[in-house]
């Protein structure tokens, strides 16, 4: 029997959805893959004019078994464009959600991007999401954007996309401990942007020095080639106690993380979380807020209140002078612990085609 034909659409490679797409290709090869992807850069270039980066290379597309299509493409424009596609079973998938993700001061406030996801739900046949906060932030997006609409809007929106979604997480790849473990190494692994949050990071660790705690620090994560404010306070103040500093990859990355002992996250944004997963998966103990999608994934003795920087200065000093807490289990977020959920799932989809 020919292997069942996927066309993978990803308008936009950054971190996480590169190691989503390139997991299903290089795990599940029982499929046939053809991929299309743009660069993670230019975002509302990319959300709006995906269409039109693939009208020519979509034309000459033979019809597929399914379409895999991330919420950054304009999947109805797509269909509209393409009739050949149109019959094709498209499932769309949520690596994030444009109704929760914080605007910095220097972005455009637009509802574009929120309603190309509206679009592309309305007319995927399965929605797709990494967590169950992706998934409910969503749905209420949309009955609060739709509840905006001065007249004529349709009503029972929210529960009609309901019907389709499921959740299916980004396997994340584990990380193997060191042969030694520095319990006193703080990681930071998240990319140093706003919706991260790293200026709270950063006072957090200046008050924790402050109060006589000994910590290393490793700082890790994509930064601008300009170091932002939280980066240039920590160098200046707790230069002494970093032991790492840069966006590493490969092996680099896999030591430094493998040997941590406390893994941080500060952020207001944050859907799946996988810098966390993956540290996690090494055996470092996670120290998050109580919101977003962190419950989902550790017990409450690794989560302090949200934006409350002085419970997480003291949690830190907790753990650090009276030992810290076992590591927990992430194992159901690894691609082991998933391949057969997105086999079965993907397996589906491909076989409804007429």
């Amino acid at each position: 029997m020919t292997a069942r034909q996927i066309l993978l659409l990803s308008a936009y490679r950054a971190d996480s959805h590169a190691a989503w797409a390139d997991w299903l290709q290089r795990s599940l090869t029982g499929f046939r893959w053809r991929t299309l992807e743009l660069p993670g850069r230019h975002f509302r270039w990319r959300i709006r004019g995906n269409p039109l980066s693939w009208l020519d290379a979509l034309a000459e597309e033979p019809a597929p078994d399914l379409i895999l299509a991330t919420s950054m493409v304009d999947l109805s424009t797509i269909r509209g464009l393409h009739p050949h596609l149109a019959g094709v079973p498209a499932w769309y998938y949520f690596h994030e959600n444009q109704f929760v993700h914080p605007v910095s001061d220097r972005q455009v406030k637009s509802v574009e991007p929120q309603i190309v996801q509206v679009y592309g739900a309305l007319c995927a046949d399965r929605l797709l999401f990494n967590s169950a906060f992706n998934r409910d932030s969503f749905l209420e997006g949309v009955k609060r954007l739709l509840h905006r609409m001065p007249d004529h809007a349709p009503r029972g929106v929210a529960d009609r996309l309901r019907d389709k979604c499921q959740l299916c997480p980004v396997p994340v790849t584990p990380i193997a401990p060191a042969p030694e473990r520095d319990e006193r190494l703080i990681l930071w692994s998240h990319r140093w942007e706003y919706d991260k949050q790293p200026e709270v990071f950063a006072r957090a660790m200046v008050k924790l020095a402050d109060r006589g705690v000994a910590f290393r620090l490793a700082l890790l994560g994509a930064r601008h080639r300009e170091p932002g404010e939280a980066l240039q306070l920590l160098r200046k103040r707790l230069g002494d106690r970093i032991v790492a500093d840069g966006k590493l990859s490969g092996q680099a990355y896999h030591e430094v993380v493998g040997r941590a002992g406390i893994a941080v996250s500060t952020a207001r944004h944050e859907l799946q979380g996988l810098a966390m997963l993956e540290a996690a998966s090494a055996g470092v103990r996670p120290l998050v807020p109580d919101h977003l999608c962190y419950p989902e994934q550790y017990s409450s003795c690794y989560r302090y209140p949200a934006d409350d920087m002085e419970a997480l200065v003291r949690r830190l000093e907790q753990w650090l002078d009276e030992g810290l807490p076992p590591a927990p289990d992430v194992s159901a977020w690894s691609g082991a612990g998933l391949r057969s959920r997105w086999e079965q799932l993907l397996a589906e989809g491909a076989g409804g085609k007429e």
